[in-house]
């Protein structure tokens, strides 16, 4: 690599004034870091003309790398076009800038280590933030402290709900859990895949986890604080289950969606809605898994992993007596008052849940009655997941507890890995070029939650890598990072509170009523859409530019916890892993 010591005399202005502009986001960067040993890359849109790029050192005010702009590219899902800048072999730590000439200069860049760290923290500690039924103490919450929102300890059991041992108005306590979104309501189906999602990540990545603090109420009590987070929606989840037969409430709720005002503010009536086939099986899923990692903790949690592993077998023997039963919102309003209008998450296809909690259950027991429907399972497409399609988590589950698969009953998991492998590299080959990210496979990439598509890409490769040790992978995850933090076609860091170009305004109540000019910090933002059912005004359209950073625009700008949770996973197993894949050295 050669060095120069000195910027171009005719450089200096222009850095100085373009700086300071909005032509920082025709430079668009990973705005949270770099590996030192790393790959690193820029994208530099709509130049107009420049071949070479310079990366000063924000300090020393040289030349620190000088490289020539790859060839310039028209993005397929925008009008941009743009030209790639890699400065990979810029192996030092510090601040940087990138000055394109007749472009400007870019946001500050830094280059450490562990440059994700704060990130991997962050995104967990977002769940943190969406508690329910407790306050958020100045000493965890910092300046976005609040207190307590809706205690759930006087919840009604609605109509669409009702048995005969629990009838109409039933009132039921199930405090806790998590704010699902932007909203303050409580699904256990998006509760599913967020839970078993952080479950992986620690099993994936205990050791990394195990001394990983990020400053809630419960990091001085010997648990890994991701386990204490999921933790704290898993018992929420037990109090959703009726003891009378096994089946488990789709979500608890208000009748209506509560204005743009703190938790807590609004006094409005609760209620547990009707039980459903998918609601059951997430929830009997993450049981499972719960019991089997917290049955190697029983010192610290003595009975739970017992009793989670009772609660999954009961869901099992529900759901196995309603095995199709739909949560059909529209249905319930046309039969019972009152009206239920907040998210359904209605699903009409089950052979997915059936497959995760089989895959669950079968790996914490080892009984026989689940290998069929393990077995069954098993020949499907790999596809990455969502909350309504959670097929890909039983498949995760199968690899990475290949060891403890039942001998007497064995499931070949050969031809999992084939397909897994075959998916990661049809990813890591295509993927949009124009920003050099997997993310932007095609136009369906940009749908509602695109971002929660980016991160789940990424924690699919890193299970390539996981079964294969191949590096393809992780540099390719890695550009779905770049992604998510900044290197899109937008320029913006969709992680609040990181980034020097980050969302401000997300659909989410806390962050519009609590007074305070920055958002709650550690949520993903759902990115691009260009369905844009909210209606709001959208200066850009395009599928990867059409994002709106306004509280409105919730179907491009809300968050949930579903999207955070793949971002937790990724993050966090990059800097687990940066070491054994050269990233960094000891």
């Amino acid at each position: 690599m050669r060095k120069y010591n000195k910027i171009p005399a005719l450089l200096i202005m222009p850095l100085f004034y373009l700086s300071a502009t909005a032509q920082q986001n025709n430079i668009a960067i990973n705005q949270v870091g770099y590996y030192v040993y790393g790959p690193k890359k820029a994208v530099v849109i709509n130049n107009a003309g420049a071949q070479y790029f310079y990366v000063i050192d924000a300090v020393k005010k040289d030349t620190a790398y000088k490289g020539r702009l790859g060839e310039q590219q028209q993005s397929l899902y925008s009008s941009a076009k743009t030209n790639i800048a890699d400065f990979s072999a810029l192996q030092r730590a510090g601040q940087f800038i990138i000055y394109v000439p007749s472009t400007g200069a870019s946001y500050n860049i830094t280059i450490s280590n562990k440059p994700f760290y704060a990130t991997g923290v962050a995104l967990i500690k977002g769940y943190y933030y969406q508690r329910v039924s407790m306050p958020l103490d100045e000493k965890y919450a910092g300046k976005w402290h609040r207190p307590a929102g809706h205690p759930d300890n006087a919840v009604l059991v609605h109509a669409s709900a009702a048995t005969e041992k629990r009838p109409t108005g039933t009132v039921i306590s199930t405090p806790g859990g998590w704010y699902d979104a932007g909203d303050y309501n409580k699904y256990i189906v998006n509760s599913g895949i967020s839970t078993g999602t952080l479950l992986s990540a620690y099993e994936d990545f205990s050791s990394y986890f195990d001394t990983l603090n990020t400053n809630i109420p419960e990091s001085s009590n010997h648990l890994p604080d991701i386990l204490d987070e999921a933790l704290y929606n898993i018992r929420w989840m037990l109090t959703m289950q009726d003891p009378n037969d096994g089946g488990v409430y789709n979500k608890c709720t208000n009748a209506a969606f509560d204005g743009m005002v703190m938790p807590g503010v609004t006094t409005l009536p609760r209620y547990v809605v009707a039980k459903g086939t998918a609601a059951t099986l997430d929830f009997a899923a993450v049981m499972a898994q719960t019991a089997r990692i917290t049955k190697k903790l029983n010192k610290l949690l003595p009975g739970l992993s017992d009793s989670c592993l009772r609660a999954a077998e009961y869901a099992w023997q529900w759901a196995l007596q309603h095995p199709n039963l739909q949560y059909d919102q529209n249905a319930i309003n046309k039969q019972y008052e009152p009206k239920i209008t907040t998210g359904g998450y209605g699903d009409n296809s089950f052979s997915d849940e059936w497959f995760w909690a089989a895959c669950e259950l079968y790996i914490t027991t080892k009984s026989h009655q689940y290998y069929d429907t393990v077995n069954k399972g098993i020949t499907l497409p790999f596809t990455i997941p969502s909350w309504n399609s959670v097929h890909a988590l039983g498949y995760y589950t199968l690899l990475r507890n290949e060891k403890e698969i039942p001998a007497n009953t064995p499931v070949d998991v050969a031809p999992v890995k084939q397909r897994l492998l075959a998916f990661a590299d049809s990813l890591a080959a295509g993927g949009n070029k124009a920003f050099a990210t997997v993310m932007g496979q095609g136009k369906r990439d940009f749908i509602w939650g695109s971002n929660a598509v980016a991160a789940n890409q990424g924690v699919a490769l890193i299970n390539a890598y996981l079964i294969s040790g191949d590096k393809k992978y992780i540099n390719a995850t890695l550009s779905n990072i770049d992604y998510l933090l900044g290197r899109n076609a937008t320029g913006y860091c969709f992680v609040t509170g990181l980034g020097s170009f980050s969302t401000m305004h997300p659909h989410h109540r806390q962050s519009v009523a609590d007074g305070v000019t920055e958002p709650v910090p550690g949520l993903l933002a759902g990115g691009p859409n260009p369905g844009m059912q909210d209606r709001t005004k959208y200066t850009f359209t395009e599928p990867e530019t059409a994002y709106n950073d306004n509280d409105g625009a919730y179907a491009s700008n809300e968050i949930a916890i579903n999207w955070n949770a793949p971002a937790v996973y990724l993050v966090n197993a990059i800097e687990a892993l940066q070491f054994k894949v050269g990233y960094s050295k000891k």
